[in-house]
């Protein structure tokens, strides 16, 4: 029988509302309280207690937490989660900045305890599938990743930009399909919603394996849009995470008796594939990581570090726009 961990939930707004729908119903886990001083305005917090701060939380007695507050309260909590042993999975961004991120992530490792972060996108069926195909060879050498990442402004997110809420999906979730880190980032912005944060962001940048990434992240779009498309030799692959779907475009072979031009290596059109494969919820994968990861189970749990270096390269994008120059990650 599986041990039951007790579960806290700091923050039940937009996202944490999901949390706690599935922490409700998580085999393993009992959700026995959540924190947020606005109350439970979206009624999702069943007979569990509402407690106005993360100390109370602590003193309630948990395993583990999930914190689901807006970025500049990550810090403070996790911290406080860190030093009392639970442990925390964040949202993503890990932090408002690198060395807060930093600073978290050396909490839960002198704590002995597991520290993740809430990069969902990896759980995602349409790139779980992708990667796993990459990995067997599918593709051959990967030579570009591309992504769009747009839709209309969210009026609930007023501390970040979308560097940090949207760009910070694709970086680690491209990082993460390539196995391989990023190298430097060129990148430009603009601020057109009235706001203080950028709210259109193109990035373009290399990895470390030489693969080139090109990244398209707006929050003014009325077309909302999710999607993948990585590039190789042998064919390429569109991920589109919002349906979950992945198609297959193949390279195709036409062959030549033309001496002149057969030493040409491009490329023509082939088959398209539509995978069929087990679609999940990917919050539910991600929270059964995160339980399995504070069971002491294998997992695939994104760590705190992996957080840190995503942001690392989220703000290495935004000073390459101030500088007008390529920023080495």
């Amino acid at each position: 029988m599986m041990t039951q961990l007790r579960a806290g939930l700091v923050g039940v707004g937009m996202m944490g509302r999901h949390h706690a729908r599935i922490l409700r119903d998580l085999e393993g886990v009992d959700l026995v309280a959540v924190v947020d001083p606005a109350g439970d305005r979206h009624g999702v917090a069943g007979d569990c207690p509402i407690l106005p701060d993360v100390d109370d939380l602590i003193r309630h007695g948990i395993d583990l937490a999930i914190v689901a507050v807006p970025t500049r309260y990550h810090e403070d909590a996790a911290l406080k989660l860190a030093a009392a042993g639970v442990h925390t999975m964040v949202e993503k961004p890990i932090s408002h900045s690198v060395e807060a991120g930093v600073g978290m992530a050396k909490a839960f490792d002198a704590a002995g305890i597991v520290g993740a972060v809430g990069h969902i996108e990896r759980y995602n069926a349409s790139l779980q599938e992708m990667r796993r195909r990459i990995a067997e060879g599918q593709l051959g050498e990967i030579f570009q990743i591309t992504t769009r990442r747009q839709g209309p402004f969210p009026g609930r997110i007023v501390d970040v930009g979308v560097g940090r809420d949207l760009a910070s999906h694709d970086i680690d979730s491209t990082s993460w399909v390539a196995h391989s880190p990023y190298v430097s980032v060129g990148a430009r912005v603009a601020y057109r919603t009235g706001n203080t944060h950028e709210d259109m962001l193109l990035i373009t940048g290399t990895l470390g394996n030489g693969v080139i990434v090109n990244h398209v992240v707006n929050w003014l779009s009325p077309m909302k849009e999710r999607v993948t498309i990585v590039a190789g030799d042998r064919g390429m692959f569109v991920a589109d995470t919002l349906t979950a779907d992945l198609l297959y475009y193949s390279n195709g072979t036409v062959p030549t008796q033309w001496d002149t031009v057969s030493a040409f290596r491009g490329v023509s059109e082939g088959d398209v594939i539509r995978y069929a494969f087990p679609k999940r919820e990917p919050l539910r994968v991600e929270l059964e990581a995160f339980r399995d990861a504070v069971l002491g189970r294998s997992t695939t749990v994104v760590t705190m570090a992996e957080g840190v270096r995503t942001l690392r390269v989220v703000e290495a994008a935004l000073e390459s726009a101030n500088s007008e120059r390529f920023v080495s990650c």
